[in-house]
């Protein structure tokens, strides 16, 4: 039993001991740009999300920031792309560089399994303590959060809603959007808090209102902006909203939310390992942090936009208990289905599109519609 416990100790020390002694990078990004063109000046990410153009704002401020590096972000439901990414491990053609993932659970499975490339990337020092593997396996780049958005034009004298109860409220009887909570874990959680603090009449009564149930994060933010729906809690929005924004995100004042950090990592098999370690240290770059990203930041030196505070100060944000909820399978399963009694089967495409095994490019907004 000794003998097998000190081999599985020395096999985790050869795994990621190399990283570990070394500690973090120490490239500049100029330098791990050079190793990326020189690699071939190509990366391939697997990003949890909604929509096929989701991440182009961000696709758009790496390759503006290193031209002749050709990101091909391709974005899908996280519960998608980590079966994609078990298969494709599973029948050794591996095309994913770097996995961006909301399913949290997965990154511990994956580290055990060996299939990680350890790194830490530069500005890992000064990621929060609980968003990041120790040994450098994956690492949170940025930090969302599901809540409250509001339209006050649409709402028009209705008070914005901010408590689950105040989704209740009569006079917003088909005002109300909402991904569907069977469909996406983390609202899922949301759900299951608002239910948890008051109970399972607290659904009965949401359901009297006809919520508008569709597929995907992105319908219910982008409905809302234009009015069509007047109110949503199944979606992020900006901590700093634009002049012209219709819509605000709001935090509840009592009540829980749903926060955590997206993780990323390096495939052990991925084909562009030098882009791909370019591109983590970018998204932990200060100004990456505070500029490119529209909610919180994982660095502890990067503050919160005014008005918030940083994210792990917020008791209600749930982070170590959405961690929690996302490892016990069995258990999401269970509330899943109890969900899918009140709100029936998920309807409708992917709002992300058919991808397919292998995507190496992303399709177009136009090709789901």
């Amino acid at each position: 039993m000794i003998k097998n416990l000190v081999t599985l100790v020395l096999g985790s020390v050869i795994a990621f001991g190399v990283q570990a002694k070394n500690g973090v990078e120490t490239q500049s990004l100029d330098e791990l740009y050079q190793a990326a063109l020189k690699e071939g000046g190509r990366l391939v990410v697997y990003a949890g999300g909604d929509t096929p153009d989701q991440q182009d704002g961000i696709k758009a401020a790496f390759e503006k920031r290193f031209p002749g590096i050709i990101l091909d972000t391709i974005v899908d439901y996280s519960k998608i792309h980590d079966a994609r990414i078990n298969y494709q491990i599973e029948v050794k053609n591996v095309v994913a560089d770097v996995v961006q993932l909301q399913t949290l659970q997965d990154f511990p499975k994956w580290k055990a399994e060996g299939v990680l490339m350890p790194y830490k990337p530069l500005g890992w020092d000064k990621v929060y303590a609980d968003f990041k593997d120790q040994d450098g396996a994956w690492t949170g780049v940025f930090v969302d959060a599901f809540s409250n958005v509001n339209n006050q034009k649409a709402l028009g004298d209705i008070p914005a809603p901010r408590e689950a109860k105040d989704y209740l409220n009569p006079a917003l009887k088909g005002k109300i959007i909402s991904t569907y909570p069977n469909d996406d874990d983390a609202v899922l959680f949301q759900y299951k808090q608002m239910i948890d603090e008051n109970g399972w009449q607290w659904l009965e009564k949401l359901m009297q209102n006809e919520p508008h149930f569709v597929r995907g994060t992105q319908a219910p933010a982008d409905d809302v902006e234009s009015g069509k729906y007047a109110t949503t809690f199944s979606t992020d929005g900006m901590l700093k909203p634009s002049a012209e924004a219709q819509s605000q995100f709001m935090l509840p004042e009592q009540g829980g939310f749903v926060a955590w950090a997206q993780r990323a990592a390096i495939l052990k098999e991925a084909k562009h390992p030098a882009a791909a370690k370019l591109y983590l240290s970018w998204l932990l770059d200060k100004d990456t942090q505070q500029n490119v990203w529209y909610m919180w930041s994982v660095r502890e030196d990067v503050p919160a936009p005014q008005g918030y505070k940083p994210i792990w100060q917020y008791p209600n944000a749930n982070l170590k208990q959405f961690e929690a909820f996302m490892a016990d399978r069995e258990a999401v399963e269970a509330f899943r289905a109890k969900i899918a009694l009140f709100v029936g089967d998920v309807q409708g495409k992917s709002s992300a599109g058919e991808l397919g095994l292998f995507p190496v490019k992303a399709i177009r907004a136009d090709d789901v519609k």
